[in-house]
C-alpha cells in the first residue's frame, strides 16, 4: 500500500499537504525523493515556531522571527522588547500562519532544487 511520505511530518495540515502534492505531481520518483529529502530539512512546524514565540514572549524578544529567516525583524522585536509584547502577542496568534508562510517558501525554495539537481 502507499504510504504518503508528507505524513510524517509533524503538525501538517490539509492545506499544506494538499500544497506539497499538487507542487510535486510533475517530478520524477527521484526529484521527489530529492524534494522530500530537502523539504523536510527546512521546513518548521506550527508547534515549534509556538514554543519559539513562548521563549521570546517570556525570555529574549524575537526568537522565532530569528528562526523562520527573518533577521530585520527578529532585531527589530530584539530592541523593542517585541514591540513592547504586542508583536510576541500577535505572533503567539499568529504562530501556524507564520509557520505556514515560511513552508510555503521553503516549498517553492526546494522544489527548484529538485528540478535543477535530480534531471
Amino acid at each position: 500500500m502507499y504510504q504518503n511520505p508528507y505524513m510524517a511530518f509533524p503538525g501538517i495540515t490539509p492545506e499544506e499537504m494538499a500544497f506539497l502534492q499538487q507542487g510535486t505531481a510533475d517530478l520524477t520518483e527521484n526529484q521527489k525523493k530529492y524534494f522530500y529529502m530537502v523539504y523536510s530539512s527546512k521546513r518548521k512546524s506550527p508547534q515549534d515556531i509556538l514554543i519559539f514565540t513562548l521563549i521570546g514572549f517570556v525570555f529574549v524578544a524575537g526568537v522565532q522571527r530569528f528562526v523562520l529567516g527573518e533577521v530585520l525583524m527578529g532585531l527589530l522585536y530584539l530592541f523593542t522588547g517585541g514591540f513592547c509584547l504586542i508583536g510576541t502577542i500577535v505572533d503567539l496568534v499568529n504562530h501556524k500562519t507564520l509557520a505556514s508562510e515560511y513552508n510555503r517558501k521553503m516549498a517553492y525554495e526546494s522544489y527548484h532544487m529538485a528540478k535543477m539537481a535530480a534531471q
